[in-house]
């Protein structure tokens, strides 16, 4: 099961699926899920293929170097909530001079799989050297917190929690909402860009690395109603 963002990310996918089920033979399908809104399709940038059929690849390099390297997070994004991820990215290198990594999800499902066939394999084997998962072997070189944002709820990007080995946030759309707007839902379940931003701020304070002033900078500068009711009980 896939979330591809861009257009270049659904043709790897289709691609790879063609291969498998009509030149291998492969008894298997594969499940797209595809938005309808309208924006850029960027370029594939180089090498990012086998990260996007397995699950995950960096999308965008942090365009800034904070004074205190402890300062960084990394962004996770999956489906159309990418584009809102990458906007979060910015604010917080804008606003906070935080340095923010962005990661495509393309499937927090082949993550999963991927991190139970590792454990699975070094249960197995317990005298050869432990098979790391993918998700796990990808973030392992970059530094900072982690959160991620999807469009569903949160149990669905949670699902790869084990194989995440540090602080780990996540963002999602529990609870029952309706809106004209797909922004406006996104603002109600409180997983937009400015919801990304703070996530990401809270969890720098709570590993030491920025002041909880700076999370209620960032509260008040986006206009976040704190006293709003928790969409999960709605």
């Amino acid at each position: 099961a896939y979330d591809p963002a861009f257009a270049y990310e659904l043709t790897v996918i289709v691609q790879d699926g063609m291969r498998r089920m009509y030149q291998d033979k492969q008894n298997c399908f594969y499940y797209i899920t595809v938005m309808n809104e309208n924006y850029p399709q960027p370029a594939m940038p180089e090498g990012a293929e086998e990260g996007i059929k397995r699950g995950i690849y960096r999308i965008r390099a942090a365009s800034v170097e904070p004074n205190d390297p402890k300062a960084r997070v990394q962004l996770l994004g999956s489906g159309t909530i990418l584009r809102e991820v990458l906007a979060a990215a910015e604010l917080l290198e804008r606003d906070f001079g935080i340095a923010a990594d962005v990661w495509s999800v393309t499937s927090f499902n082949e993550l999963r799989r991927d991190g139970i066939d590792a454990e699975r394999w070094n249960m197995l084997h317990p005298e050869d050297p432990p098979r790391l998962p993918y998700v796990a072997e990808q973030l392992m070189e970059s530094d900072g917190p982690i959160v991620a944002a999807t469009d569903y709820m949160r149990t669905y990007a949670d699902q790869i929690r084990p194989y995440v080995t540090r602080r780990y946030a996540v963002l999602g759309t529990d609870g029952f909402g309706r809106s004209d707007m797909r922004s406006q839902l996104r603002k109600f379940f409180e997983v937009n860009r400015w919801y990304v931003a703070v996530a990401a701020l809270k969890a720098l304070a709570d590993d030491g690395a920025v002041s909880p002033t700076r999370v209620r900078e960032a509260i008040e500068k986006y206009r976040i109603d704190p006293n709003k009711p928790n969409p999960v009980t709605q």
